[in-house]
């Protein structure tokens, strides 16, 4: 068995009992602090990718800067990697395949995939190319399919519960292997949506949410802080940099700046 098999072993067993909590990353600095800190696993962001290469979010990130984030990554964490893939950055599912394949033969065990609002069979079709495409490769992807009926509207309130446990059937028929389901956050709801779908459930971190122990307790598998760790990072700098360039005190700056010896070490060669 590789290390990376190991790794794709490791990263669904964590999906099997308790909850995952994954703090995305956005680039391999972000990713070994994260590691540092004790994660089981890393995630990327695709906002927080996006903007650090200047990009808008939105499938607009050339696809071999990304495939080189990964790889960055790679090499700087032990940990599970799971790539953030939006939609795949393509319409046509051959496309979408060779994508992610280009994560997985550098590194990646899992990624995020979702159907934005497009209808289910869009996604059906990529998720089963790229089944087919990490068989070739020998590693047992993890997919996390995401959809967005609740953080996009995509069926009335009332439906949306049924649209959701619907699509949910449609794309673990498909291989999916995991549930995101940005923008749900309803006791109720979550709890039919983890006790039906068949699949471990993920929801994407929100202020409206319980902690961890109370969402395990309704069935929640996996939290992500999705782009909020690379917004935060980013509100830092502006706020830190405003001041600087208003005055010049330097005192701020070194008040909140981690050390470097401390910084520099996490890159050491381990």
């Amino acid at each position: 068995m590789t290390a990376q098999d190991q790794r794709a072993e490791r990263f669904r067993h964590l999906h099997a009992n308790g909850l995952l909590l994954l703090a995305n990353a956005w680039d391999a600095g972000s990713a070994r602090l994260i590691e540092s800190l004790g994660a089981a696993a890393v995630a990327t962001t695709s906002a927080g990718v996006a903007w650090a290469h200047g990009f808008a979010d939105g499938d607009r990130l050339p696809v071999p800067r990304l495939i080189a984030t990964v790889a960055d990554i790679a090499r700087a964490v032990r940990v599970p990697l799971s790539v953030d893939m939006e939609g795949g950055y393509s319409d046509d599912p051959d496309t979408v395949a060779d994508h992610v394949a280009g994560v997985i033969e550098v590194g990646a065990v899992g990624i995020n995939l979702e159907d934005g609002g497009g209808a289910p069979d869009a996604l059906c079709a990529k998720i089963e190319r790229i089944k087919r495409a990490a068989a070739r490769l020998g590693v047992a992807l993890f997919v996390n399919a995401r959809t967005d009926v609740y953080l996009r509207g995509l069926a009335p309130d009332a439906r949306r519960v049924e649209e959701t446990l619907a699509r949910a059937a449609r794309y673990r028929e498909a291989g999916a292997d995991g549930l995101f389901v940005p923008g749900l956050t309803d006791e109720t709801q979550v709890r039919a949506i983890a006790a039906d779908c068949g699949l471990p459930l993920n929801l994407l971190a929100r202020a409206t949410l319980p902690p961890a122990a109370q969402l395990r307790d309704w069935g929640v598998r996996r939290l992500s802080a999705g782009s909020d760790l690379a917004q935060s990072a980013h509100a830092l700098t502006q706020r830190l940099a405003a001041g600087f360039l208003h005055d010049g005190d330097s005192k701020p700056l070194a008040a909140a700046a981690m050390g470097y010896g401390e910084l520099n070490a996490l890159f050491e060669p381990r």
